[in-house]
């Protein structure tokens, strides 16, 4: 392979050495061990080992403190509890209470011990003093002596300050205590010799995992003072081996497990009772000896050095996440199945690192490939279409007919007419040259070399002014054909052959690609691009969407065709505008309409850089949200020609009359004037909330409650329906929070009550329903007015829509109520409808969501 076309090769030693440099930096770390411990945590917390039914804990807890004082409380009273628990038959009673003193009371303590005949104490190595040597601190020797076993209560915690495991075995010098747990289970004496050392050295052996139960308070636990004060319990303790220590805040050890870290830290003696529940059940784990882990970690090293290169980038991502899940697979395999605690951190991080390694690797290679084939692109930027010179001459006459609608034609292979119209071979003139277009009036000839036939094509131009313009249209037009593009050498050089289709796909990747999937594809226009007769190369989305025409479809058709198929016109004809385009060189905008959809498209003719090729390029801009707006102005400028203008004109004509005769003023003029006014005034009021409305956005949302919504909303037409005597009976208790904007919210229930106000017949009733169906607040409001005819309910809604039956029962509105209603309600992404019967009255439903669905 070509040094040129690959600077890095893959090889196995330049990824086994990489590899190796990089795990040898990671152990400065400490990245490996905290994976270790996070994968044994993930591991024992998502698989609680078993609870032993041999196990039970008296807790000195807060409870007992209370009632038996402060610590250290007299040895009678444990002597006390001891007798309690042989008692209740327990097998083995455990302390993990230090008695280091010796007291009055060890006489009576002794002896309860000695009675019950297995009671084990804890011994403690610690240092008397910060400048003294490590020391043994022993029991009292009179309780030492009545003790059936002796255990230290040491626990190891880890690097990271959790505590997982302790060690079976801690002492000094050659004297190894066995932990508590142990001397409980098995009642190994005082301890071992099998570990010469020196007295002052700290000898610890066996370390074991402990799979807990679960966290603190998973074990049966039973407060000391209530074991004490109670009879003895034979059915909680008979046969069990019964841990006594401190659980109580502040008071004995806090160990922070895997279950808890440091948020819940359990007590030692709770982790001494599931050390012993582990040993009870053979489930304690060991860890795995110290040359597994570098020799696992180098297989793996050198088993992905020798695959990885030499395979495909997809097999390359399924060996190293093979290699992940054998690996995971083997260390939960020795936790749970051989009690093995296998460190596998390191050779996890290896198929981690050697993926993007290997990937990096290919990378580098790929991007200098691509980088030369950009490079060779930037040198040639040009736009290739279809050459006319290329394609056949039945497809020209095709193309032409589509584009310049000719009066007539003739195309003959050789002595054989394939297709014509007006013409005959007769009127072939006698000095045709290839490739070149002669005319002779309104006839147009061109003779075409495709191979070793012979085609001759005449066409019949209108006989008008577009007729010189045509002419030189189509002698522009290169038909002649082109000899073939001497063939390109291949390469010397031996690539993989991955990148040499990649090379190969880049040759015959062409600008005209380039140009749409960057810049048209993504445009908010619909945009159609043709060629020199006006047959689309390409068309983006917008164009398959908006005309429901399958890509494939586009692809090779005419544009006039597309265009005369859904918006046929006649004045001026689709063809001419197009025509006229690539004659002319002048662009067109013109009216489009598909689907009930107003389109505005601009054809604008086109050169290629650095070719002689030119084409259309038609941009569609969909304009029928702008036509909605001009309809929706021309109806607002409507509306405020009569409806705003009406009574102000009223209004200034009555001021008027009283300027005359001011002497003269009555009652009934200013109420009329004043009722005037107030219709002035609610008609700009209308416009406002309206607007505000339209300009809603959810940023303007906070928390509020619908009940107390509709009940200000009641409350505000309460006068209006008192005038007529009509009752507004609300129905509703349960608060329902919305997301909204409650000052637009209750604008519309007072729309939706003053409408059935104005509706509704003196002295009846409106029914106001505030209710929750699943996750939606929904609104009632009934009236027994005079109801909605069926052909008008469908555009109840719309702007400056007033019913006809209202409005003949001198009941005059805006028609912006209800609409305002729609959109505040759309804005909050809720729903109105209406049922309506004529003469019987009408119900309005109007539904949000909720803002918690789940409360």
């Amino acid at each position: 392979m070509n040094r040129e076309w690959l600077p890095i090769k893959t090889t196995p030693w330049t990824m086994g050495l990489i590899l190796l440099a990089l795990l040898i930096l990671i152990q400065s770390s400490e990245l490996p061990q905290r994976l270790d411990y996070w994968l044994f945590d993930k591991a024992t917390t998502a698989a609680p080992a078993p609870l032993s039914s041999q196990v039970a804990i008296v807790a000195i807890d807060e409870f007992s403190l209370d009632r038996l004082g402060r610590w250290p409380w007299q040895r009678t009273i444990h002597a006390e509890l001891i007798e309690k628990l042989t008692s209740a038959g327990a097998k083995t009673i455990v302390f993990d209470v230090l008695f280091p003193e010796p007291s009055a009371e060890d006489t009576v303590l002794a002896g309860a011990m000695r009675r019950h005949g297995n009671v084990v104490l804890p011994i403690h190595l610690s240092p008397p003093t910060a400048h003294q040597l490590l020391s043994e601190e022993l029991p009292a020797p009179e309780l030492t002596a009545a003790a059936s076993s002796l255990g230290h209560a040491h626990v190891e915690l880890d690097e990271d300050g959790v505590a997982r495991g302790l060690y079976l075995f801690n002492g000094l010098g050659n004297q190894l205590w066995p932990s508590l747990s142990l001397a409980a289970s098995s009642f190994p004496g005082n301890g071992s010799d099998t570990h010469p050392a020196p007295p002052f050295m700290n000898v610890r052996d066996e370390y074991r995992a402990v799979p807990l139960v679960g966290g603190a308070g998973t074990l049966p636990t039973y407060s000391y003072i209530e074991v004490l004060n109670q009879p003895p319990a034979p059915e909680v303790f008979e046969g069990k081996t019964v841990f006594v220590g401190a659980t109580a805040v502040g008071f004995g050890d806090i160990l922070p497990t895997p279950f808890s870290g440091l948020s819940r830290p359990m007590s030692g003696v709770e982790f001494h009772a599931n050390t012993f529940s582990a040993l009870n059940q053979d489930l304690l784990i060991r860890r795995a000896p110290v040359w597994v882990s570098p020799t696992l970690t180098l297989a793996i090293v050198l088993a992905l050095s020798l695959l990885l290169p030499r395979m495909r980038p997809t097999r390359t991502i399924a060996a190293c996440l093979m290699t992940v899940a054998v690996l995971l697979v083997a260390h939960f395999s020795g936790l749970f199945v051989a009690n093995l605690w296998i460190p596998v951190a390191n050779a996890l991080l290896v198929p981690l690192l050697a993926l993007p390694i290997s990937s990096g690797f290919r990378l580098a290679m790929t991007n200098r490939f691509l980088n030369r084939q950009l490079d060779d692109l930037a040198r040639s930027p040009h736009i290739s279409v279809p050459e006319p010179s290329r394609r056949h001459p039945a497809q020209l006459l095709e193309h032409f007919q589509a584009l310049l609608q000719p009066e007539g034609w003739l195309l003959c292979e050789g002595p054989n007419t394939l297709s014509r119209r007006g013409l005959t071979t007769a009127d072939i003139p006698g000095n045709l040259e290839a490739g070149h277009w002669v005319h002779d009036s309104n006839r147009s000839w061109i003779e075409l070399l495709r191979g070793n036939t012979t085609y001759t094509l005449g066409l019949i131009l209108p006989n008008d002014l577009s007729r010189e313009a045509i002419q030189r249209y189509l002698r522009r037009l290169h038909l002649k054909a082109s000899e073939g593009h001497p063939k390109k050498e291949k390469p010397r050089e031996n690539i993989s052959a991955r990148i040499e289709r990649v090379r190969l796909a880049t040759e015959r990747l062409n600008h005209m690609q380039q140009f749409i999937r960057r810049s048209f594809e993504r445009m908010p226009d619909g945009i159609i691009v043709t060629d020199e007769l006006a047959v689309i190369r390409f068309a983006n989305g917008h164009i398959e969407e908006w005309f429901q025409e399958p890509m494939p479809s586009l692809a090779g058709l005419p544009l006039a065709r597309l265009l005369e198929g859904h918006d046929p016109r006649e004045t001026p004809p689709w063809h001419e505008t197009v025509s006229e385009t690539l004659t002319l060189r002048q662009s067109r905008t013109v009216d489009l309409r598909i689907r009930n959809k107003d389109f505005l498209i601009h054809f604008a003719p086109f050169a290629l850089p650095d070719s002689d090729q030119h084409g259309i390029i038609a941009n569609i801009s969909d304009i029928s949200e702008l036509r909605e707006q001009q309809r929706q102005h021309r109806e607002a400028i409507d509306f405020i020609s009569h409806d705003v203008r009406s009574p102000l004109v009223s209004q200034l004509a009555l001021i008027e009359q009283l300027k005359r005769d001011p002497s003269h003023i009555e009652k009934a003029q200013l109420d009329q004037l004043g009722r005037l006014a107030r219709r002035s005034y609610h008609l700009a009021e209308e416009f406002v909330q309206l607007a505000r409305a339209e300009q809603l956005t959810e940023t303007r949302f906070y928390e509020c409650e619908f009940l107390a919504i509709v009940e200000n909303a009641r409350d505000s037409v309460s006068e209006q329906a008192a005038e007529k005597n009509i009752q507004l009976q609300l129905q509703g208790t349960e608060d329902l929070w919305l997301k909204g904007n409650a000052e637009l919210l209750e604008r519309a229930v007072i729309n939706l009550l003053t409408n059935a106000v104005q509706y509704s017949p003196a002295d009846s009733a409106i029914d106001i329903q505030v209710y929750r169906a699943g996750h939606q607040a929904c609104l009632t409001v009934g009236d027994e007015g005079s109801g909605i005819d069926a052909d008008e309910l469908p555009h109840l809604f719309d702007r400056y829509r007033r019913q006809k039956r209202s409005e003949l029962a001198g009941v005059h509105g805006t028609g912006l109520g209800l609409s305002f209603v729609k959109i505040v309600v759309e804005k909050h992404r809720g729903e109105i409808s209406v049922a309506s019967t004529p003469g019987e009255g009408s119900t309005f439903t109007l539904k949000l969501p909720i803002a918690d669905p789940l409360a």
